[in-house]
């Protein structure tokens, strides 16, 4: 299997609802940095598993919605505690419709997987990966 990896990162203030959140349910800010890895069993025909240029710029794009966002204030997410591994499926989502919308280019269709990490810090992070 081979991957390609972009990074970039983001910053967001959310509060979470229960009990087991302790203080988080007040709220608070978070930094995340985000893995978003692209896997293909075989290269496409032009040698690539994604144009990294271009996953680079969909990445940035996504990141820049959520950005310096409330997420208690996105109708998207309301209702949600929006949770380190909520957020890597969210992020998913929109990257799947990326490669749908063919942002990544037409030989994007042709991906495996899409795993998207989100590091909450140097110790501790979530993923979710799935097919695009």
């Amino acid at each position: 299997m081979y991957s390609l990896n972009v990074r970039d990162h983001f910053m967001i203030a959310h509060s979470f609802a229960g009990e087991v959140f302790g203080p988080a349910q007040n709220l608070h800010g978070a930094t995340y940095v985000v893995d978003v890895t692209f896997r293909r069993a075989e290269l496409d025909d032009d040698g690539l598993v994604v144009d990294i240029g271009r996953a680079g710029e969909v990445l940035r794009s996504i990141l820049a919605e959520l950005n310096y966002q409330n997420l208690d204030d996105r109708p998207e997410f309301e209702g949600q505690n929006t949770t380190t591994e909520f957020l890597a499926r969210a992020i998913h989502g929109r990257i799947a419709t990326a490669i749908h919308d063919e942002r990544l280019g037409a030989s994007a269709r042709g991906l495996d997987a899409v795993c998207v990490t989100l590091h909450e810090s140097h110790v501790a992070w979530a993923a979710y990966e799935a097919a695009p």
